[in-house]
């Protein structure tokens, strides 16, 4: 019996020892071909098995492998997958991994994409893997609430209508590019994310550049920059097709398919996606048809060509009217509450909806000159056309303090648009007492812009180009529904009036809004050595704006088309990055710039006579202070900011002795948005990643502006003009934000996510211009609410194809919250209530 235990004993032992032998420790260095760029959270797996770990922020992996020889698989979304083999106990050193698409340097050089560690900017980077893991139903600028400075909102709750701010600026002051290419309207600055629904399934990466930012084109970044980078061309051949269903009837699905790198150098990528649903929001119903395609050539070792075209093709209703907190609560729906929309027919039909469609189509052309010098070319296009919907005559669609209306349904209860129709019916030959319409804002855009990179040193970087953009805005308002009447009658234009319309016809105005620019840059970089980088920016813009009135004037009447009023701006910026270690960083930025007015603040009358051909530039100052800390589990970055912003638009209209109308410009209008940010990931353990962020803002408008004395030419009193805004807290954004996060990795192929969003200092948005009399109010602050968001992925072999599953729950406590604001009190402000729980569950299979 002694013997047979000893044997059994001494087996075990011996099987022991084999196992303990037969595995291994294998370390490594992940980085990307070219940069040696550390790439944070690439998977490193041992073939074969489940066993795997994620690299470090360094890029660094250690695995201890099941057996003593064998293969390494390491992958991350947007390079090319490469198998090492490893033979016991060894380090690998450095594993580079090349970019998954052709063409991106192109695209990276023109749009500007700051570099970690370098370019002294403070910056946030969200990459497709975080887009796709954490999108789900919302709209795609919501991807960046943890990001610091940043508040995003959905408005209304509409298909496409989310609107997002940067350190308290609006979409007007915050520019937005796709691969580089401005997007932000011409005319009057704003963005509007419905034009691109379907952007988050095809972006490579989305990054934030806060402030000045590093972009070298001229572009209004007063609260920062939004630098959206879209897929190219994969190098190897594949696709997916993949599925999403939701709350409220939302039905996503769509394909992607590349061919390809083939031997002549060429390769294509194309992606499509229908979405559809009924929207949380009452009366929300949308619809949308998302489009990609690139083709790539490599010409030669000198030469190579990208074509792109991208766009959204939607529909939706939409909330546009804002109602007060007692009516939300009044309403049996509550927070879904939308008073635009009701029936017809058995059919829901809105009151205000939106929709638009705008194929963006880009040419890039990368040439090598020689191994110093590069130019980067894009000719680009957009044809946008589409508009948003509204009522025209006599409006019926209100309703009294009790909430009921005789043109409603019960209390608050959606319009009967059948009663209208009966109405008009019975009006016979006078037509339509009440119709719908649409605001059209069609466009054609055609710009150009490159960029020559050269190294004039092996420690100088020059970068130079032009900027062109020519942009013709088509506005009018159009019959859409007579809603049973024989025709719409309209007086306003003057080429045809007592006009009788049909749905089609325009009505009201027709005017077309031309703009030129004109820009030229330059950028110089420095290296010190090779822990202290620098820069120097500079770059002259002209902004030329002309009208064209179709129906306030005779076709021969001169005012018809208006001369063309040209506007200089230009900035100057410049700044250096320190790597005190390999540990710690810290940088400073210091930029001006003049802003040229916008379209609306020269034509402030929407004629052709009433043209403030002065309107003063806004004039910003901005200077920044950043810290960074990188270490093997922890990745922090701290920054101080201050911007003052001078002479926002702000004008006086008034008529002379002759009289003919003048404009004054008011000057002083002046705010300060300061603060600090921080953020952070944890490595906690090879499994669970904590991330953490805080904003802490202090944004004001700065002084009075009083007795400011409007004369005429005669120097005679027209009017005191008075603004009481001093110490006035900014609206519209929450000026304090912080975020936690978890995420924690089950399996190498499975995940959990956890994210909690905190808001507050959160005031209503208001114009300086109500704010005339002495001790003004401070603006309505909103009440302080955060939300918890939840995801689950995960990954596995399905047949041949590369599945994976992933459920979202946002809002996962449905907590009541209002988000957008608009001057008053807590009685009186009109607002637009937040999203409730909302899920989502996707799957997506690749081949």
């Amino acid at each position: 019996m002694r013997r047979t235990t000893r044997f059994l004993m001494f087996t075990v032992a011996m099987l022991f020892s084999v196992v303990v032998m037969a595995q291994s420790t294998i370390s490594g260095t992940i980085t990307e071909a070219g940069s040696n760029m550390p790439l944070p959270g690439a998977n490193v797996i041992e073939k074969g098995t489940t066993n795997g770990v994620v690299t470090d922020f360094d890029g660094n992996f250690t695995i201890k492998t099941k057996s003593s020889t064998g293969d390494l698989v390491v992958s991350y979304i947007g390079y090319n997958s490469k198998t090492v083999a490893f033979t016991s106990d060894s380090n690998l050193g450095v594993i580079s991994l090349t970019s998954s698409q052709v063409g991106l340097e192109t695209v990276e050089i023109i749009a500007s994409v700051a570099v970690d560690r370098k370019t002294p900017v403070a910056v946030s980077t969200v990459k497709a893997a975080d887009i796709e893991l954490k999108l789900g139903t919302q709209e795609f600028p919501e991807i960046l609430k943890s990001t610091p400075g940043i508040y995003t909102t959905k408005t209304g709750g509409g298909y496409g209508d989310a609107k997002t701010r940067i350190r308290g600026f609006q979409s007007e002051n915050v520019a937005v590019m796709i691969n580089g290419i401005p997007v932000n309207d011409m005319e009057n600055g704003a963005v509007y994310w419905s034009n691109w629904a379907g952007l988050g399934d095809v972006t490579s990466s989305m990054q934030v550049q806060r402030g000045l930012g590093a972009s070298k084109v001229a572009v209004p970044s007063i609260g920062g920059t939004i630098n959206v980078i879209t897929k190219t061309t994969d190098v190897e051949e594949g696709g997916n097709v993949f599925s999403s269903v939701a709350n409220d009837g939302y039905f996503k699905y769509g394909l992607t398919y590349s061919t390809g790198l083939n031997d002549k150098g060429f390769a294509a990528t194309v992606s499509a996606a229908q979405t559809s649903g009924d929207g949380y929001v009452d009366g929300t119903e949308f619809t949308g048809v998302s489009y990609f395609v690139n083709l790539s050539k490599e010409i030669n070792e000198s030469h190579s060509l990208s074509f792109t075209a991208f766009g959204s093709k939607q529909s939706h209703g939409q909330r546009q009217n804002r109602q007060l907190i007692s009516t939300f609560n009044s309403s049996e729906r509550g927070r879904k509450f939308n008073a635009d929309w009701g029936y017809k027919d058995g059919q829901v039909l809105h009151q205000e909806d939106n929709f638009y469609n705008k194929p963006q189509m880009s040419l890039n052309h990368y040439w090598t000159l020689n191994d110093n010098t590069s130019i980067s070319t894009v000719a680009y296009a957009s044809f946008g056309t589409g508009g948003g919907g509204g009522t025209a005559g006599e409006y019926k669609f209100g309703f009294d303090e009790t909430g009921f209306s005789e043109y409603r349904n019960g209390l608050y209860g959606p319009i009967d648009f059948d009663k209208i129709v009966d109405e008009n019916i019975a009006n016979g030959a006078n037509g339509s007492i009440t119709a719908l319409r649409a605001s059209r804002n069609d466009h054609n855009w055609y710009g150009v812009l490159s960029t020559l990179k050269t190294n004039l040193s092996d420690d100088m970087v020059l970068l130079t180009g032009l900027d062109y953009r020519d942009y013709k805005g088509i506005h009018f308002s159009e019959v859409t529904d007579l809603l049973g009447g024989q025709y719409l009658l309209d007086d306003a234009n003057v080429n045809n009036p007592n006009a009788l319309l049909q749905v089609g016809d325009k009505r009201s105005y027709y005017n077309d809004g031309l703009v030129g620019w004109l820009g030229a840059f330059g950028q110089l970089e420095y290296d010190v050595n090779e822990d202290i980088n620098t820069f120097l920016s500079v770059a002259l813009s002209n902004t030329s704006y002309k009208r064209v009135d179709y129906f306030n004037y005779l076709d021969n009447d001169p005012l018809q088309e208006t001369d063309r009023y040209n506007f200089l701006g230009y900035s100057v910026k410049g700044g250096g990055n320190y790597r005190l270690d390999s540990n710690h960083n810290v940088f400073a930025n210091i930029g001006y710039f003049e802003k040229a007015a916008d379209f609306d603040a020269v034509f402030q009358e929407f004629d052709n006579e009433h043209i403030n051909e002065d309107a003063e530039n806004q004039k910003i100052l901005s200077f920044e202070l950043g810290y960074g800390y990188r270490s093997e589990k922890l990745t922090a970055n701290a920054n101080l900011y201050r911007t003052t912003w001078k002479d926002r638009t702000e004008t006086v209209s008034f008529q002379q002795p002759d009289g003919t109308n003048a404009f004054a410009n008011i000057l002083g209008v002046n705010a300060i948005h300061q603060g600090i940010e921080l953020d952070f990931i944890y490595k906690a353990t090879d499994e669970l990643n904590i991330t953490g962020m805080v904003s802490l803002g202090d944004w004001r408008w700065d002084s009075n502006v009083t007795g400011v004395q409007i004369l005429d030419e005669d120097q005679e009193l027209i009017e005191e003009v008075d603004l009481y805004i001093e110490d006035l807290h900014v609206g519209d954004a929450a000026q304090t934000t912080l975020a936690l996060g978890a995420n924690y990795r089950l399996s190498p192929s499975t995940r959990l996510i956890i994210d909690y969003n905190y808001f507050g200092n959160l005031y209503a948005d208001f114009d300086p211009s109500e704010r005339g009399t002495e001790g003004a109010p401070d603006a309505w602050k909103l009440p302080d609410y955060g939300l918890f968001d939840a995801v689950v992925s995960h990954g596995f072999d399905f047949g041949p194809f590369d599945t994976t599953l992933t459920a979202r729950i946002n809002n996962v406590f449905d907590t009541e919250y209002v988000t957008d604001a608009f001057d008053g009190t807590n009685d009186t402000a009109l607002v637009y209530f937040g999203t409730g729980r909302t899920f989502s569950i996707s799957a997506k299979l690749k081949f």
